[in-house]
This record gives C-alpha cells, sequence and structure tokens, in this order.
C-alpha cells in the first residue's frame, strides 16, 4: 500500500448525483462502499466535503449577501453533508467520527487534532466539517489544512473528470491530461487545481495531490495502492 494516510476532498456537488440539488443517497452508498475498500486495506481516510449542493458563500455574497455570513452558511452545510455521509459510512459497517472547526456538540466533536489523530489510528473514518471555521477560506484550504495537521501521505480530490487538463475537457475535445505536474509547472501553466491558498500551502509543505475521478469503480483503491490513476502534483517530476 502507497499511500497510508489520506486526506479525500470531495465537493458538495459531487453528492447531488443526477439531481439539481440537495443529496443523491445512491451516490452516497457508492461513496461509501469506494471508501469501505480502502479502510479494509488498512488505509487512515480522513475527508473534508464542500457545502455546494445545498449553499455556496460566494454566490450569496455575489447576490448581495453579507459575505461572512454567507461563509459561516456554506460552512453549515459543509457539516450537514458530513452527517449524511457518515450515515451512509456507519450503514457500510464503518466506525466514524465527525469533527466541526464550529462547535455544535449535539451532531459533532469540536476539532481536535490529537483527537482526530487517534481515531485514524484506530481504524474509524474522521469527516472534518465546517471547513477551517473562518470565512473567507475554502473547503479546498480546509482540506490542505487538516491533511497537514494529521500528517496525511497525500490529498485525494476525487472530481468527475480523470485529471488535470489544459483546458475543460468537458468543453474541448481537444484538452491535453497531464499524468504528472509540479507544482511550479501549475503556477507557470495557470492551471486551476486548487483554490491558490490551498494550493500554496500544499506546496510549502511539500504535500502531494492527486486529482482523480471518484465516480469510477475501484478507482480510490488503485490509488492508495500505487497505480498512476489521475494526475499527480507534487514537488518533483515523477518518472
Amino acid at each position: 500500500m502507497k499511500y497510508k494516510r489520506i486526506l479525500l476532498k470531495l465537493s458538495g456537488e459531487a453528492l447531488m448525483g443526477n439531481r439539481q440539488y440537495g443529496i443523491d443517497n445512491d451516490r452516497l452508498k457508492e461513496y461509501a462502499a469506494e471508501i469501505k475498500k480502502v479502510v479494509d486495506k488498512g488505509c487512515q481516510v480522513a475527508i473534508v466535503i464542500g457545502g455546494g449542493n445545498i449553499f455556496r458563500g460566494l454566490a450569496g455574497a455575489a447576490k448581495g449577501m453579507d459575505r461572512v455570513q454567507g461563509d459561516y452558511m456554506g460552512m453549515l452545510a459543509t457539516v450537514i453533508n458530513g452527517m449524511a455521509l457518515q450515515g451512509a459510512l456507519e450503514d457500510a459497517g464503518i466506525f466514524t467520527r465527525l469533527q466541526s472547526a464550529i462547535e455544535m456538540d449535539k451532531v459533532a466533536e469540536p476539532f481536535i487534532k490529537r483527537k482526530a489523530t487517534r481515531h485514524l489510528e484506530k481504524g474509524r473514518v474522521v469527516i472534518f466539517g465546517a471547513g477551517t471555521g473562518n470565512p473567507y477560506f475554502t473547503t479546498d484550504t480546509a482540506a490542505t489544512l487538516r491533511a497537514i495537521e494529521i500528517g496525511a501521505d497525500v490529498i485525494l480530490k476525487g472530481t468527475r473528470v480523470d485529471g488535470i487538463y489544459d483546458s475543460d475537457p468537458e468543453k474541448n475535445d481537444d484538452a491535453v491530461k497531464f499524468n504528472s505536474l509540479t507544482f511550479d509547472e501549475v503556477y507557470e501553466k495557470g492551471l486551476k487545481v486548487m483554490d491558490m491558498t490551498a494550493f500554496t500551502l500544499s506546496h510549502e509543505n511539500n504535500l502531494p495531490i492527486i486529482v482523480f475521478d471518484m465516480n469510477k469503480e475501484g478507482n480510490l483503491l488503485k490509488i492508495v495502492e500505487g497505480e498512476n490513476i489521475g494526475t499527480l502534483v507534487n514537488v518533483n517530476k515523477e518518472k
């Protein structure tokens, strides 16, 4: 097994499945089954989920809402998604803990780094909700921050495309996929991997990022076992 401790980043939109908004239970079950495969192999898994399927602070701000208020609403949306995924994982027989950056002790533990690490060591999946607990920071940044704090080997960014391309593959049939990139190459080419705060944080802490298609069955396990799936962003170019 190549990666013993991972931080899986999922977008809120990923939970919609084919719906226009909200949460698709079938998609939750699919993700839970994929996560169970790597947990059963002994991989320690932490997860950060976005909230865009329920509410996005930037969208609210664009319509005149106070940005700080909107961002806090978005953080609460990530907790709702975390609770939904927690339920699906537990239905699949996986022990989990939901930790929130905003205290809400009826539904989640507060985020405590040592506690989170201990849960992982005991084989529990830890879901981090409410972003960083601060406005103006995305869940990409939260994922990177938590990954560094818990000592994850890699950030796995699950998307609906199979890696990083030189242009949008959903709009351009001639888009070229990169199998691996250095952090510097991403800057030079102006590629969108994560928001700049999250990406810079990963770069400064030598934390690799893999962008991959989470909706393809078996991909998560293949990455954990060392197969070249998706696009790897690292300090040095992979041979």
